[in-house]
């Protein structure tokens, strides 16, 4: 961290590109430096290319408001990959609310035993193979998310890889590709036609055949009125947008918070103890992660010139970076935000993202990422060897854990 503050170096920067350049190396390696100093003294940064929207008042005004600050910015990529609208691109549409409502039913919240049943299973097949050494990203916290699309959903794509394939290069460009890298989109636009090619015949051979119990079973059962409009290509896209919605967010956080737990010894032991009883458990995920979450920053577009309760301006025209990351952190709503705490209420953790376009899947997302890591902090003699490798700096593509030579099966 350099002895300047960030904004007075931001400041002095004659070159608005360089300024930008700095501010986005910054967002990668010191964001809670940053971040504490923009909600102290410019909650409320404007740069030429986007708005960046620091404290928690003001992250949840903007998350709130889709009216000001719609999911636009995620139009060309998202709808291009599959070839049509999807809830997550559309604020308030008649398709989106009812769509999102129906794909809620489907999502049912008595899932839930079941899916941390499976989950652990999951989980704890792939610690069982390792022999010592575990590369947790494509074994763990990448392989268990896309055993449970294929068990839960009910997409298993032809392959794991090509599932896998299909996710990062779509998501890559949804959520990475804002500067418009014309190769990284026509990837994103391949993997995405392939995806829905390979989800129509799915669905025509669900339709088929036996229809199943898992989330696309219950899909091709409901029967909506035909002046609906929710054929079977809405009805693809919708399990396309599960798939995309899960995956790298899922991985991501594994990544994350099992990494904040092996950096603190003693908050690994304390962990490990809990790990046996899912209810003490899974607190320590969400704090860990809230120390640092996958997702840092939600990307929305201001449509106009917009005044938030708090004063601060947000001028139209631009995207709007609403931090959550920095929200979590902000002293004038989570009390103590420097100390690791297991007893924080759930509106001061905006993991799931806050408002319209909160998570979709929430109850499955959170007892995956909680079951996934319990499994693993179960197993003794847990440790990291090396760093976490990237794919373009942010998704986690690999990381070795080493694990006692003979680990103890099942949980």
């Amino acid at each position: 961290m350099q002895t300047a503050t960030y904004l007075a170096e931001y400041d002095a920067l004659p070159d608005p590109a360089a300024a930008l350049a700095r501010l986005t190396g910054w967002l990668r390696t010191d964001w809670r430096a940053l971040f504490a100093e923009l909600r102290r003294d410019r909650p409320v940064l404007v740069t030429p290319a986007f708005t960046l929207v620091t404290c928690y008042d003001d992250v949840t005004e903007v998350l709130s408001r889709p009216g000001s600050f719609p999911v636009s910015a995620y139009v060309p990529a998202m709808e291009a990959a599959l070839g049509g609208p999807n809830m997550l691109t559309r604020d308030g549409t008649p398709m989106a609310r009812r769509e999102k409502g129906l794909m809620q039913v489907m999502l049912a919240p008595e899932d839930v035993p079941a899916l941390r049943a499976l989950t652990g299973e999951l989980a704890d097949e792939a610690l069982d193979a390792a022999d010592g050494d575990l590369e947790a990203v494509g074994a763990l916290f990448r392989g268990v998310p896309l055993k449970v699309c294929a068990r839960y959903f009910g997409f298993p794509g032809p392959d794991e890889t090509t599932l896998s394939r299909w996710s990062r290069a779509v998501m890559t460009d949804v959520t990475a590709n804002f500067a418009g890298d014309p190769e990284v989109h026509a990837a994103s636009v391949e993997a995405g036609a392939e995806m829905m090619a390979y989800l129509r015949e799915l669905v025509a051979a669900r339709r088929a055949g036996p229809d199943g119990s898992d989330v696309l079973g219950r899909l091709v059962r409901t029967r909506l009125p035909e002046e609906l409009g929710f054929d079977d290509e809405r009805l693809a896209i919708n399990v396309a947008g599960l798939l995309l919605g899960f995956v790298e967010n899922a991985a991501g956080s594994l990544t994350h918070l099992v990494c904040r737990l092996l950096e603190r010894p003693e908050l690994h032991a304390e962990a490990a103890l809990a790990a046996a009883d899912p209810d003490r458990f899974d607190p320590y995920v969400w704090e860990a992660l809230r120390f640092d979450p996958f997702l840092k920053m939600i990307v929305r577009y201001a449509a106009h010139d917009h005044v938030l309760a708090s004063g601060g301006t947000i001028p139209g025209g631009r995207l709007v970076l609403a931090a959550v990351a920095s929200a979590m952190f902000d002293e004038t709503v989570v009390a103590d935000p420097a100390e690791f705490r297991l007893d924080r209420p759930d509106h001061t953790r905006l993991h799931f993202g806050h408002g319209p376009h909160t998570c979709l899947g929430v109850d499955a997302g959170r007892v995956v990422i909680a079951e996934t890591a319990r499994r693993l902090l179960l197993r003794p003699g847990l440790r990291a060897e090396g760093e976490v490798l990237r794919d373009r700096g942010i998704f986690p593509d690999r990381l070795v854990l080493r694990l006692d030579s003979d680990p103890r099966k099942g949980a």
